[in-house]
C-alpha cells in the first residue's frame, strides 16, 4: 500500500483527535480561569462551579473522546456523553455566566456526534438554557440581561451555521470516500478482467499457433507413417521418399517449436521472403503448385504471418479431406491495396454453409480478423474448395 493510500484510508478525526484534545484542554482552562477571576458571585459559588467544571475532563477523556473517535459515531452513545456533559455544564453557566465560554467546546461535539435534528436541539439547549437559568436566578439588569441574550442568539445562529457547514463537509467527504472506494474497486475489477482477456488472448493464440504448426506436422507424419508402412513391401523406394519427407517434417515441427517458445517468426519466414517461405511449405507437400503475381515486397511481420498460416492451414485441410494425392493450387497476389492468399483443391469439396466443428476455420477467420482482413471459404460436393485470405496493406510499400 503506499503512503496516500494509506493517508486516504486514515480517518479525518483519527488524524485530528489531538488537535481536538488540545482544543478541549484550552476552552476547560480558559473557562476556569474566567470562574476563577469573576467578580460575581461569591467564592461559594465559584468553588461549586470549579467542583462541576472538574469532572468534565475524565468525562471527555473516557467517554467522550472514544465518541468522537468513531469513524460512524454510535448516536446512542453520543446522547449519553452529551447528556452527562450536559449535566454538569448547565448548573454551572447557569451559576456563573464566564462558564458559558465552555459551549465553544461542546458545540461542536454535537455536530460531529449527532444527526443534524438533535445537534440542532442539543446547540440550542447550550446557547439559551444558561442564559434563561441565568437570568431568572440572579435577576440581572436589563443592560446585562440584553447584553447576554444578544451574544447567546448570535453564538446560537453562528453555531448552527458553521455546524450546518461542517456536516455537509463532513458528509460530501464520505460521499467522496465512498466513490474513491468504488473507483479502487472498479480498476481492481477492470485490472482482473484485463488480466483475464489477456490470458483468455494468449491461450487463444497459442492455440491457434499450435494448431497451424505442430498440430499439423503431427498430422502430417501420421499420414506418412501409414503411406510408408502400406509401401514397404511393394515400392521401397517410395517409402524411403516418404521417410525422408517425415525427416523434414519432423524438423520443421522442432523448428516451429522452438520458435514458438521463444516468440519469433515462423520458422519458415525465419530470414526468408513471405514467397520462399511458401515454396519451401510447397515443397514438402509434394502435391502442390505456386504462382505469385503483383511487385514482391517486405511486409509488415504481422500479414506475412497470417497469410503463411493461412496456407498452411488450406493444405492441411485439403490433405485431410481431399487426400494428399489431389493437386493443391496456391496463389499469392500482391496489390497496392492488400495481399491476397488462395489455396485451391480439386478434392470432392462439402456444403461451405453448414455449420463446421473445426476449430482450423474458426482460427483461420480469426487471424484474417485480427489483421483486419477477411477469410472466405468456397465449396461444393464434387466442386473442390478454395480458401481465400485477403489482408489490408494500407500504406506505402516498405
Amino acid at each position: 500500500m503506499t503512503r496516500w493510500q494509506g493517508a486516504r484510508d486514515e480517518h479525518a478525526w483519527d488524524r485530528t483527535i489531538r488537535l481536538w484534545d488540545a482544543y478541549f484542554a484550552v476552552a476547560w482552562t480558559a473557562t476556569l480561569v474566567f470562574v476563577l477571576g469573576a467578580e460575581h458571585p461569591g467564592w461559594p459559588v465559584r468553588l461549586v462551579v470549579v467542583l462541576l467544571l472538574v469532572p468534565l475532563v475524565p468525562w471527555y477523556a473516557v467517554v467522550g473522546r472514544a465518541v468522537i473517535q468513531l469513524r460512524d459515531p454510535d448516536e446512542s452513545r453520543a446522547v449519553r456523553y452529551l447528556a452527562g456533559a450536559m449535566l454538569l455544564f448547565l448548573p454551572s453557566a447557569v451559576l456563573v455566566g464566564e462558564t458559558r465560554l465552555m459551549s465553544f467546546a461542546l458545540i461542536p461535539q454535537c455536530f460531529m456526534t449527532l444527526r443534524m435534528r438533535r445537534a440542532l436541539i442539543a446547540v440550542t439547549v447550550i446557547n439559551l438554557a444558561p442564559v434563561a437559568g441565568w437570568a431568572l436566578l440572579w435577576r440581572p439588569e436589563v443592560p446585562d440581561l440584553f447584553a447576554n441574550s444578544l451574544f447567546a442568539v448570535v453564538t446560537l445562529v453562528f453555531s448552527v451555521a458553521l455546524g450546518s457547514w461542517i456536516i455537509r463537509i463532513i458528509e460530501q467527504s464520505s460521499e467522496r470516500a465512498e466513490l474513491i472506494a468504488e473507483l479502487d474497486a472498479s480498476r481492481h475489477e477492470i485490472s482482473r478482467l484485463s488480466a483475464a482477456h489477456g490470458a483468455l488472448a494468449e491461450r487463444q493464440r497459442m492455440a491457434r499457433e499450435i494448431h497451424d504448426t505442430l498440430a499439423q506436422g503431427f498430422t502430417s507424419l501420421l499420414m506418412l507413417v501409414q503411406a510408408v508402412e502400406a509401401e514397404l513391401d511393394h515400392d521401397l523406394p517410395q517409402a524411403r521418399r516418404h521417410l525422408a519427407l517425415m525427416d523434414r517434417t519432423a524438423r520443421q515441427n522442432l523448428a516451429e517449436a522452438r520458435a514458438l517458445v521463444a516468440g519469433g517468426a515462423p520458422a519458415d519466414l525465419d530470414g526468408a521472403s513471405l514467397p520462399d517461405a511458401l515454396r519451401r511449405l510447397v515443397d514438402r507437400h509434394g502435391a502442390a503448385t505456386l504462382e505469385v503475381t503483383g511487385p514482391v515486397r517486405p511486409l509488415p511481420a504481422g500479414t506475412e504471418v497470417v497469410a503463411l498460416r493461412s496456407c498452411q492451414e488450406g493444405l492441411t485441410n485439403a490433405r485431410k479431406h481431399a487426400g494428399s494425392s489431389v493437386p493443391v493450387a496456391i496463389r499469392l497476389s500482391y496489390t497496392d491495396e492488400a495481399l491476397t492468399v488462395a489455396v485451391h483443391d480439386d478434392g470432392c469439396g462439402f456444403d461451405a454453409g453448414a455449420e463446421c466443428s473445426g476449430y482450423g476455420l474458426a482460427g483461420l477467420r480469426a487471424r484474417a480478423a485480427e489483421a483486419g482482413g477477411t477469410a472466405t471459404v468456397r465449396s461444393a460436393p464434387g466442386d473442390g474448395t478454395t480458401v481465400t485470405v485477403q489482408l489490408p496493406l494500407g500504406g506505402d510499400p516498405l
